[in-house]
């Protein structure tokens, strides 16, 4: 559940102390916890290496955990989120310094793993949050029902099974694998 803790708008230079805190997020003028359930955190590791493994292989993009930050949103400048994994196409990163504290591109692939306490009110915002600032692929993954829900930039919507093949579609066209395979 991410929940917002009362506080006074961060300055930049707070902003950056922030970004070394993998847990918040800062949206809306609030810094935000971002806890997760045990379960979630092993599942953002499994479908983290699955993504890293065939970038690897393929040299065609970069993975990043939830400790990278994204400061790309249109609607407010200082807001930062932080995808639980990420994966941004190579060709991308080329004006990128790596040693920046908040990537300012949006992701390729945003992955959002939804923990017991996560609200779908939140969720539902999250993603629409998301496509209105050009991520154009966004995967919810369901522990409880082992499923993943894919929404992209041009409205569609797909409802993946544990049996069904998921793909990294223009972000990561090599990854493909049963959705089953987060879940082991």
């Amino acid at each position: 559940m991410v929940s917002p803790q009362p506080t006074t708008v961060p300055t930049s230079n707070e902003l950056l102390r922030l970004q070394d805190d993998a847990g918040v997020e800062f949206v809306n003028g609030q810094i935000l916890e971002k806890p997760v359930s045990i379960r979630s955190g092993e599942i953002e590791l499994a479908i983290g290496w699955a993504l890293r493994n065939v970038a690897m292989r393929t040299g065609s993009a970069r993975v990043y955990p939830a400790t990278v930050g994204y400061r790309c949103f249109s609607d407010d400048p200082m807001k930062f989120r932080r995808p639980d994994v990420s994966v941004v196409r190579k060709d991308r990163m080329a004006r990128i310094d790596p040693d920046d504290g908040f990537m300012p591109i949006p992701p390729d692939l945003a992955v959002e793993v939804v923990s017991p306490n996560d609200l779908a009110y939140d969720v539902v915002n999250k993603i629409e949050e998301y496509l209105k600032n050009a991520f154009p692929l966004v995967w919810i993954v369901y522990p409880s029902t082992r499923t993943v829900s894919i929404h992209r930039a041009d409205g569609t919507v797909s409802l993946l099974h544990e049996n069904d093949e998921i793909s990294g579609e223009s972000a990561l066209p090599e990854f493909k694998c049963k959705v089953a395979d987060f879940f082991a």
